[in-house]
């Protein structure tokens, strides 16, 4: 008698929503469930990766000869246009490297890895150079 108080009291309680403990059955459950918990989705590395290989990004860069560069990845293409601040506009091809990148023309070339590049192009010696931001 004294469980069947205590489930009757229960009872309200159980009606107001799903049970913490429940798994969701489906992806669209899952989804309201972490929307519901204020869950922020953290993305893994492999995301991260497939997100820069997949689209367009810019960077700038500054070198210690004075050059400043913007540079426009195109990943999907595996181009990279660099444009200095004369205006000038050079598209270079990407080339397989062991690490970090590597773009290349007949005469000009970006190589790097993280923010650190070095840029070469005719009649000036190489330069290191910095990714800002």
């Amino acid at each position: 008698m004294k469980a069947l108080a205590v489930a009757l009291t229960l009872l309200p309680l159980a009606a107001c929503g799903p049970r913490v403990d429940e798994m969701p059955q489906t992806g669209a459950e899952a989804r309201q469930r972490a929307v519901d918990a204020d869950v922020v989705r953290q993305d893994t590395g492999a995301e991260i990766q497939d997100r820069i290989t997949n689209e367009i990004v810019r960077a700038e860069y500054t070198c210690l000869n004075g050059e400043r560069l913007s540079v426009v990845f195109d990943n999907p293409r595996g181009l990279a246009t660099i444009r200095m601040l004369d205006g000038t506009a050079v598209d270079l091809r990407q080339e397989r490297a062991a690490d970090g990148i590597w773009y290349r023309s007949d005469r000009h070339e970006l190589r790097g890895r993280g923010s650190e590049a070095t840029w070469t192009a005719p009649d000036r010696d190489p330069t290191d150079c910095r990714a800002l931001g």
